[in-house]
């Protein structure tokens, strides 16, 4: 089993995949899915904890990447980020989606000076919207450099794929929709008839809502 597989598994082991189709959830972007995974109950976990970061420590290797800072997305990447930064010893800020409306009206919280690079950290890609768009508030209010973003989970939905490729970002995932269905289905978490309906909704993800 490898790591994506691995991590895929924790993810059915605490229960974090939920499917529901009458109804469905409904994700931020206003997508309608048979599937939810609810990646903050991860952190309940240590032995998951540690898992999850040192996936992240093994890709930042891989691929050669040499972050000055750690940036995680609020709110549910915040814990990540920072499990992450202190593992490497480097600071950190995190992302609001949108500015303050009161108070000094930041985006960015923590104290990033002009020209540092900036790892992104989310927990789960879905249309990769609000990952672009933490990573420009990073670059437009801080100065900072983006090139990658790092999550736990991508649903691999092509409309993400798209988003990334235009703001020129590079994303990397420790697994994906791929491993968590196919370990959901085989730990009997979900059933062949579900696997199926799941499969229908990654062709279409905005369309599949209006079938029901």
């Amino acid at each position: 089993m490898n790591t994506a597989q691995e991590i895929a598994k924790i993810l059915i082991d605490v229960e974090a995949v939920k499917v529901k189709m009458n109804p469905p959830f409904k994700w931020a972007s206003g997508i309608l899915s048979p599937v939810y995974c609810d990646n903050r109950k991860l952190i309940s976990y240590p032995d998951a904890r540690k898992k999850i970061v040192e996936g992240f420590v093994q890709m930042l290797k891989e691929k050669k990447i040499n972050p000055e800072y750690i940036g995680g997305t609020a709110t549910a990447a915040i814990p990540w980020a920072a499990f992450l930064a202190y593992e490497l010893n480097l600071p950190m800020i995190y992302i609001r989606p949108e500015k303050k409306e009161h108070g000094a009206g930041k985006q960015i919280e923590g104290d990033l000076p002009p020209g540092k690079r900036v790892l992104v950290v989310e927990d789960l890609i879905s249309t990769g919207g609000s990952s672009v768009k933490a990573a420009e508030a990073v670059k437009t209010e801080c100065k900072g450099v983006v090139t990658d973003v790092f999550a736990i989970v991508t649903w691999e939905i092509e409309e993400s794929v798209k988003q990334f490729q235009e703001a020129g970002i590079k994303l990397s995932t420790l697994t994906n929709f791929s491993n968590i269905t196919a370990q959901a289905l085989e730990s009997g978490t979900i059933t062949q008839a579900e696997w199926e309906k799941i499969l229908e909704f990654k062709k279409d993800p905005r369309a599949w809502g209006s079938k029901l």
